[in-house]
């Protein structure tokens, strides 16, 4: 399927977001997430299935002060 993730379109095989993001390489990365719009919290990315075009931000943290 093709998803929009940080505003690139990528073709994906995962199903979940939890997937989709260690298919796209932040397996075991602290990102925050957000799927159209909308914070995903951690807990829900397992359970939470994809669609075709759906929007997924993944922002890490910065440091700085």
């Amino acid at each position: 399927m093709k998803i929009e993730v940080n505003g690139e379109m990528h073709q994906i095989s995962a199903a979940t977001v939890d997937d989709a993001l260690a298919e796209l390489g932040w397996a075991d990365a602290r990102v925050a997430t957000a799927l159209n719009g909308e914070f995903l919290p951690k807990a829900a990315r397992a359970t939470t299935n994809l669609t075709n075009g759906d929007r997924l931000e993944v922002l890490a943290p910065m440091q700085g002060g």
